[in-house]
């Protein structure tokens, strides 16, 4: 009995895991989703931000601070606010490292399942010559000197 509760747990937790998926894309599939309105999320720091501007409509949550540190409950909190758990999101950082970090933390923690990570990340972006906006014409999701 305790076994086949065992194994039946063990199937239950595979088949949710089965579900949730990273799914890798290029400028072009990004440019299509987020015309599609799948929410884009940049994770990257508000210097990041200035620097290089950001893609219209994408919102601003930095995942990990300028110390690497995260505060994942409100990040999460943070994420709720623009995408529900199941819908899919779009994460995107400078070069794709920090944005498929913050993938796996959702599709192993949380209960989004289709999370795309822009391989390229704004780097691959801008140097396409793809349109970026003035961090300044976008609302920042986090406040000033908060975490998330």
């Amino acid at each position: 009995m305790i076994k086949q509760a065992f194994v039946a747990a063990l199937l239950s937790l595979c088949a949710w895991a089965a579900q949730a998926e990273i799914i890798n894309i290029d400028n072009a599939e990004l440019a299509r989703l987020a015309a599609s309105g799948v929410a884009v999320i940049d994770i990257r720091t508000a210097p990041e931000w200035r620097e290089t501007g950001v893609l219209a409509g994408s919102k601003l949550m930095m995942f990990f601070d300028e110390k690497g540190q995260v505060d994942a409950p409100a990040w999460l909190a943070q994420l709720k606010t623009v995408a529900k758990p199941g819908q899919p999101v779009i994460l995107i950082c400078r070069s794709g490292n920090r944005s498929r970090a913050a993938a796996q933390f959702l599709t192993q923690q949380t209960s989004y399942k289709t999370v795309y990570n822009v391989t390229a990340g704004i780097n691959g972006w801008v140097g396409e010559g793809r349109a970026v906006v003035p961090v300044k014409a976008v609302t920042v999701a986090c406040a000033a000197g908060a975490k998330c």
